[in-house]
């Protein structure tokens, strides 16, 4: 497995998402808790590189709003906890931030989902009898403007919402929440909005050593776990959770509710004690993870079940509380490289062209622009390349020797070429979001004044 620390660019980091009427998708959480991230802008940019359609963030700051508009990109906006008491007690509150903060940038900002409060059962100060009149107040602010059916109200929940998980049969909603589980439900099957759930195998695995294995986590168990209940066989944790909150909502007898997850993932560093937050294990248990829900796998009591879930998270967060790993669930370092590399199709091999999988006798080989690549993408493709990739590109400015032909692929070419040869000539340095290519024919004229290649189209 590739080291990760040393890797630029995430390997096939394109197709995270799939079309919405494909099937099941995978989605990246937007945490900002640190102080040396990217602009929003930069933020969104890196985003539509990779080809993520669906980004959650924590609440509805203007400036990733405006940076996100025009994008496609799928947005979860949230009322954060502390926001909770001012939206249960007044309609008014939920219809101003609704006007204010959503309305202005909707819908060139494509907003789909409104998360209202944030596993509060977990919080200090227990807002959980708020959260059913806030999403209440919130969905009749939206009702108003009609759009509740574009846009759906629900609540994330972590695995504590739940009394027992295992063996997933038994899976039981701790009854200390019915007060507000309840309603919630209600709430949720009749708006048809789906139950949301932060799970975390990592920290079983982390506090319960003796009793899960790494390999069952990770989703790379060759073993089975057998439920005694019902005779399913379970050969990863992730399933086994998702489960035990299908058989809580059935044991309420609320069958038609979708679960989605909210966040998962896994840590790539940690403190001395936390030995398995490793980029090899954080690589694997994402690689599996995504190939495990865009293929529709299901889950044994809910086969083929399409199940969304998000990738916590896009960058390690500084400002994040507790051990090191809370630092460190990062997909990018804030200065936009990769923490490790992932295979985002979730289908192995990078969808090349036959050439790029060619290699001469002497290993030459260089990275040019996709003919399949869309204008858009090649475009920001450069950007990132001659941005956060540090590709000198002033060959390809107006006047300068590189700047004809004039054309976004020869452009690309010069930058995608320019980079891979920087670092390594790795495949991982000729992903570009699937617009780059690697070819074993020279593609290029060697300008002698200026030590570089000029990519001709």
């Amino acid at each position: 497995m590739p080291t990760g620390f040393s890797l630029i660019f995430a390997a096939s980091l394109f197709l995270l998402l799939l079309d919405c009427c494909s099937g099941s998708f995978v989605g990246v959480c937007y945490g900002r808790s640190a102080d040396d991230l990217p602009t929003p802008d930069k933020v969104a940019q890196l985003v539509q590189l990779h080809k993520i359609k669906y980004v959650r963030i924590y609440d509805s700051n203007i400036q990733v709003l405006k940076a996100f508009a025009n994008t496609g990109i799928e947005l979860m906006i949230g009322v954060p906890n502390s926001d909770l008491l001012s939206f249960s007690q007044f309609q008014s509150n939920a219809d101003s931030w609704l006007k204010n903060s959503v309305l202005p940038y909707y819908p060139a900002t494509k907003i789909t989902y409104i998360t209202v409060g944030a596993e509060v059962t977990e919080s200090p100060n227990n807002a959980s009898s708020f959260v059913v009149p806030a999403m209440t107040n919130v969905l009749t602010a939206l009702k108003k403007l009609g759009l509740h059916k574009k846009i759906k109200v629900s609540s994330t929940h972590s695995l504590g919402v739940l009394s027992r998980s295992f063996p997933p049969s038994a899976g039981a909603f701790n009854s200390s929440h019915a007060h507000f589980l309840k309603p919630m439900l209600e709430f949720l099957a009749e708006n048809q909005s789906p139950f949301m759930i932060d799970i975390y195998p990592y920290y079983a695995y982390r506090d319960s050593r003796s009793k899960v294995s790494l390999d069952y986590a990770l989703f790379d168990a060759s073993s089975e776990v057998i439920d005694p209940n019902t005779g399913l066989l379970y050969t990863n944790m992730f399933d086994a959770q998702i489960d035990a909150i299908y058989f809580a909502l059935m044991a309420l007898n609320f069958r038609t509710i979708k679960v989605m997850v909210t966040e998962t993932g896994w840590p790539s560093k940690g403190s001395p004690k936390e030995t398995a937050a490793t980029p090899d294990n954080a690589q694997t248990y994402n690689t599996n993870l995504i190939r495990h829900v865009i293929n529709n796998t299901g889950t044994p009591a809910k086969p083929g079940e399409e199940l969304d879930v998000y990738i916590f998270s896009l960058f390690n967060e500084n400002r994040k509380p507790g051990l090191e790993s809370e630092r460190n669930w990062g997909l990018f370092y804030p200065d936009q490289t990769s923490v490790y590399s992932l295979d985002f199709t979730g289908r192995g091999a990078v969808d090349m062209t036959t050439e790029a999988n060619i290699t001469k006798s002497n290993g030459t080989t260089w990275c040019i622009a996709s003919s399949k690549a869309s204008q858009i993408d090649l475009q920001n493709a450069i950007d990132w390349a001659c941005g956060p990739g540090n590709v000198d590109c002033t060959a390809i400015q107006p006047s300068q020797p590189c700047f004809e032909p004039d054309n976004l692929a020869s452009h690309a070419s010069f930058a995608f070429n320019s980079y891979y040869q920087q670092n390594g000539a790795s495949d991982v340095a000729c992903s570009f979001g699937g617009t780059g290519v690697k070819v074993d024919k020279d593609p290029s004229m060697f300008i002698t004044t200026h030590p570089q290649y000029c990519i001709l189209f």
